[in-house]
């Protein structure tokens, strides 16, 4: 579907909602104020409406540039909901299956379990993260990701997407396909999977299936103006400081190696599970037409099988208790484990420059918060207290 064939109009009418501005507005002024978090822009969106829009602080401090409403960002793994929606519109087509061995697209992605053993690993083993991949981040210098310069997506390699799937499956596989969950580069492995049944780029995928159907015009692959881009900081012990580039931030066990200057170079391939650049407005858009059933995009059994726990409780142990999984967003499956005021079948996740965001179909809810501080605004506190100034707990 192209522009021309589509209604550009916005479907998000706006219906602001004050006590819930008031509630939010202090929760964002505690951590934006405070400190911890450079600049946010937050937008919940009540049963189709959006009840709260705010931007606050700055997308480039040093310069005094204020945050906007429309101030793109670097998505990061946000950009997994935009390619999951497209591998699932492409399933519906019957393009591809969930069932497909990856090696059906990939003959030469065959990662191993042990030496000489290569388990068949599925398209639904990469939508539910079950596939035994992993990512560099998780690892220390010494793992095997790091030895064999894997790129988790956000660093700027000098090599493609082949060269790096070649180099993920030449080391172990974490666990047999289907057996464990890990969260993992198989959301970049999926891409890749769209380019070869498709025989089109993923840049065209996501366009062709899901960034033209809904007209979001700020979400794409390549910063066409990088000097409208948030300036990205990173936590450290005296408070958000600006990134290099490249910069590396501890994390767990490892460090996460970004470059802000990926998201303006043509030349690095497309990361499927962390590439992509636009605005909160346009991720709105994305959630409340998933949260609404899907159209025109997806079919409602497709969101459906989306937002539904796929993998038992394998997920818990690195989602949180309460939290399944489903075919790329995490879903809630006992508010009362996991501490949370959100209903039962909540569904959510975040991107690692500083983002998080969560859909509770049975309260008719979307909220989205985009930052410009990693980690900080993906899972630091400033999560929670969004959540729960939103539902009026705590």
């Amino acid at each position: 579907m192209g522009e021309g064939d589509v209604d550009c109009q916005s479907a998000i009418s706006t219906k602001p909602d004050t006590e819930l501005a008031s509630r939010v507005d202090a929760a964002l002024e505690r951590f934006v104020a405070g400190g911890s978090v450079v600049g946010a822009v937050t937008m919940v969106a009540r049963d189709g409406a959006l009840v709260y829009r705010r931007a606050i602080g700055f997308a480039d401090r040093e310069a005094g540039r204020v945050m906007t409403s429309d101030t793109p960002f670097r998505l990061a793994s946000l950009t997994k909901p935009f390619v999951t929606t497209a591998a699932l519109a492409l399933i519906e087509r019957g393009v591809i299956d969930l069932e497909d061995p990856v090696a059906r697209w990939l003959p030469d992605f065959r990662p191993r379990l042990t030496e000489g053993v290569a388990p068949i690993l599925t398209i639904r083993h990469l939508m539910t993260h079950t596939s035994g991949l992993g990512y560099g981040f998780q690892q220390g210098a010494e793992g095997p990701y790091r030895q064999a310069r894997i790129s988790d997506g956000i660093d700027r390699p000098d090599f493609g997407i082949d060269e790096n799937l070649r180099r993920l499956s030449s080391v172990p596989l974490n666990f047999e396909p289907g057996s464990g969950w890990l969260y993992s580069l198989s959301t970049d492995v999926l891409g890749r999977v769209l380019e070869a049944a498709t025989g089109l780029s993923l840049p065209e995928v996501v366009r062709t299936a899901v960034t033209d159907p809904l007209c979001l015009r700020e979400s794409e692959f390549l910063a066409t103006a990088p000097e409208r881009l948030a300036v990205p900081y990173a936590d450290s012990p005296r408070g958000p400081v600006r990134m290099d580039d490249p910069h590396e931030l501890p994390f767990g066990e490892g460090a996460i190696r970004f470059a802000p200057s990926r998201a303006a170079d043509a030349s690095v391939y497309p990361s499927g599970g962390a590439g992509m650049v636009g605005t909160a407005a346009d991720t709105l858009v994305l959630l409340e037409t998933l949260r609404a059933g899907g159209a025109p995009v997806l079919h409602q059994e497709s969101v459906d099988a989306l937002t539904r726990n796929a993998v038992g409780g394998m997920a818990s142990q690195g989602i949180g208790e309460g939290w399944g999984f489903g075919l790329g967003v995490a879903v809630l499956v006992d508010p009362v484990a996991a501490a949370t005021p959100q209903s039962v079948g909540t569904w959510r996740w975040g991107g690692v420059y500083g983002h998080n965001w969560f859909v509770d179909p049975a309260a008719r809810l979307v909220v989205l918060t985009m930052t410009n501080t990693a980690v900080a605004g993906m899972n630091g506190p400033i999560r929670e207290a969004v959540r729960d100034a939103v539902y009026g707990a705590g």
